[in-house]
């Protein structure tokens, strides 16, 4: 790891006047000096910087910027989490087991203890793919701003099953499956200082648009929150991960699944899948098939069936399509039971 500068920010505006890049940018070479990034938790920026991907000259500290790790819930407006909130935080709010089981579920599995603790929503948003051969310092493939993609032909059994055709990574997220299937919105800084907001679904960046990264933020952009809107009383949620080992590990498949349901009559349904696609996929065919219907054993086989149609797995990892399947089989069911 090479040396950096490091510094305490105490608010945004002591972030922007110091940030002046973003880990895309580091990783596939567009900015080589000057470098200041900002960090939160700092999981997967030490990662890369420990893998030789990043070197920052400086890093700007933002966890103790006010408010930056409060999380607030409203019966009216819903639950607004601070980008520095961390995991094992957002685990222990109350709200979040009684009305986003999904999202609770999904935070439980996350990691290990160890990192809940330091890992924060913003950063586990933000973070960068897993991909074996863009962590590698010897493959100068396309997300790093090469030509080739080394999954393509390569060992890819962790990959993508959907948008494989430029880069089939898959986002490392498995929080952010759940926060899309309750319609999160990210809301951020932007580099003229004023606050946005943004659906979960338009913030993550397919390769087709930017290879390159995983996100819209740009230089000097800061995460400051999520917001979850409130969930119907009839709304039902699950979340299931399947990863190689029982023990701490990537998802190879995860699946979130929300759905209001009046009797056992579906009225609006969201089933989302981790570690499917580069960014987190939603399946709204599936979910438009099940509005109006009772949800049963064969409505839940017959909507997951539709979900993997038309996925396009690699030479490794086919092994996917009944994984996905029974998941979100049992994912919708679990909302009945």
């Amino acid at each position: 790891m090479e040396k950096f500068q490091w510094a305490q920010a105490r608010t945004l505006e002591e972030v922007q006047e110091q940030v002046t890049a973003t880990t895309s940018q580091l990783t596939s070479g567009q900015k080589t000096t000057d470098t200041s990034i900002i960090k939160a938790g700092g999981v997967d920026l030490l990662d890369l910087m420990k893998e030789g991907l990043a070197t920052p000259e400086k890093m700007i500290d933002i966890k103790a910027i006010p408010g930056f790790k409060t999380s607030t819930y409203d019966a009216k407006k819903g639950l607004k989490i601070g980008a520095g909130v961390t995991l094992s935080m957002l685990q222990k709010q109350k709200e979040v087991k009684e009305h986003y089981v999904a999202l609770y579920e999904a935070i439980s599995h996350a990691a290990t203890p160890q990192i809940r603790n330091m890992a924060t929503i913003g950063g586990n948003m933000a973070q960068r793919t897993r991909c074996w051969y863009f962590r590698s310092e010897d493959h100068q493939c396309k997300k790093k701003g090469g030509a080739v993609c080394f999954a393509q032909t390569g060992q890819n059994d962790i990959h993508a099953i959907y948008n494989t055709s430029i880069c089939p990574c898959v986002h490392s997220s498995s929080i952010a499956t759940a926060l899309m299937a309750f319609h999160a919105e990210v809301e951020y800084l932007d580099q003229k200082g004023k606050v946005q907001t943004v659906l979960l679904t338009d913030f993550f960046t397919p390769p087709e648009v930017d290879v390159t990264r995983e996100n819209i933020l740009k230089p000097k952009e800061i995460i400051t929150a999520i917001t979850i809107p409130v969930p119907s009383s009839d709304t039902k949620s699950y979340y299931i991960k399947q990863g190689a080992r029982e023990s701490y590990d990537w998802a190879l498949a995860d699946v979130a699944v929300a759905l209001e349901i009046k009797g056992n009559t579906c009225k609006k349904a969201a089933i989302v899948l981790g570690a499917a696609a580069p960014i987190p996929f939603r399946a709204t065919e599936a979910e438009g098939f099940l509005l109006n219907k009772t949800i049963d054993e064969d409505m839940a086989i017959k909507a997951a069936e539709m979900v993997l149609q038309k996925a396009t797995p690699l030479s490794g990892n086919s092994y996917k399509i009944p994984m996905f399947k029974a998941i979100i089989k049992n994912c919708i069911l679990k909302t009945i039971s």
